[in-house]
């Protein structure tokens, strides 16, 4: 069998979900250590938060995302999607960009944003191609935020390793991942709630897309002068909070495999509540408090349960959240507490928080590859070819 005809190869989620797992349990233990002094820092013309930020938005976060759309941009247009030799070239570039972020020190400058920009570039032209030569099958006619927010990522992340400006690198990066789970969970939260409770949640035009405006803009929010952009932060989270009342969060927190889904919701709503606060009531908050509300609640609520989600539907399996599953989802609750609420009420024990926290990603992703990366290996058990 040739390799690039390897089950991991079928469907765009299948490699990538594998290195999120990977990426996700090691790269916040990483971070630990080194902000700790634990282990020594490569040798980088970039800070290790700039290190941090970009591995956790860009590594982590896009081979969540990447493989994500890869996938679901193929249903959407209906055609047969990237495979074999395709998925094993991004995933190399994946792969490099990874090992130039660590060893950026001695690699050349060319060399260095060449393999830095590779696997973005790629896998946007790949995405963007699907959606616009196929977009008179388009299922979603709001598809063309993705082609605005993916060319969009690039600027960000080339900001984020930057000398000047890296908050508005890292200001965007958080605004563009805010918008692709806007519009995704628009999406699954419709169907999820028809197919499990029968019940139908509030979809309405205008509001939906006040909300996608409205975020849409705040991806430049460190360009928007402060109190204007803490006055569109805290109009976005009202619009969210008025539309979550009606999407029936009665029901969906009865079963911890949606519930989990409403609580990145509402984290997002936190997030952007935190953020208007710091823009204009300027409390004391300990930490970057905004961001991690993000990456934790957000990111971090919402992802594991996508990965087994679509680990086990998109590999023929019936989607039913097992009792590992739902340890590692629990875990991942109790690294948000570790991470944003214990630091805020105890800070002298800071590091050890953040020792925690980590600790969580690691049980939670270790779990998650542990189960499903066999899977990923693996055909189809229905027969399906991919």
């Amino acid at each position: 069998m040739k390799l690039s005809t390897h089950p991991l190869w079928l469907v765009g989620f299948r490699p990538f979900f594998g290195l999120a797992c990977l990426s996700g349990l090691s790269l916040p233990i990483i971070w630990v250590l080194l902000f700790t002094g634990a282990i020594q820092p490569p040798q980088t013309s970039f800070s290790i938060v700039q290190w941090h930020a970009h591995e956790m938005f860009f590594g982590f976060g896009w081979a969540i995302l990447g493989g994500f759309l890869l996938t679901s941009t193929k249903n959407w247009v209906r055609v047969r999607g990237y495979h074999g030799s395709s998925l094993m070239f991004l995933a190399a570039a994946w792969i490099s960009e990874r090992a130039g972020m660590w060893f950026e020190g001695s690699w050349s400058s060319l060399l260095f944003r060449f393999s830095n920009n590779l696997f973005l570039v790629s896998t946007g032209a790949m995405l963007l191609w699907t959606l616009v030569r196929h977009r008179k099958n388009d299922s979603f006619r709001d598809n063309y935020y993705f082609l605005l927010i993916i060319p969009a990522f690039l600027v960000a992340k080339n900001l984020m390793l930057g000398t000047d400006h890296i908050q508005i690198g890292w200001s965007m990066a958080l605004g563009l991942f805010r918008m692709a789970f806007l519009v995704m969970l628009e999406r699954t939260l419709t169907q999820f709630m028809k197919n499990v409770f029968q019940a139908t949640i509030l979809r309405n035009t205008v509001l939906d897309t006040a909300i996608k405006g409205v975020a849409l803009i705040l991806v430049c929010e460190s360009l928007i002068p402060p109190q204007l952009s803490g006055w569109l932060d805290l109009l976005l989270a009202l619009l969210l909070s008025g539309r979550f009342v009606f999407w029936k969060p009665q029901l969906a927190m009865r079963r911890l495999d949606l519930g989990i889904m409403y609580l990145g919701y509402i984290a997002i709503i936190a997030q952007l509540v935190i953020a208007f606060s710091i823009q204009v009531a300027h409390p004391v908050w300990i930490g970057t408090v905004s961001v991690h509300v993000f990456t934790f609640g957000v990111m971090g609520l919402i992802i594991p349960a996508m990965v087994i989600r679509i680990s086990k539907g998109h590999t023929g399996r019936k989607v039913v959240f097992e009792a590992a599953d739902k340890l590692a989802l629990w875990i991942m609750m109790l690294a948000l507490v570790f991470r944003i609420i214990a630091t805020q009420i105890y800070p002298t024990g800071y590091i050890e928080w953040l020792y925690l926290a980590a600790t969580c990603w690691f049980v939670c992703f270790s779990i998650l590859g542990w189960r499903y990366i066999p899977f990923l290996l693996q055909p189809r058990i229905d027969g399906k070819a991919y």
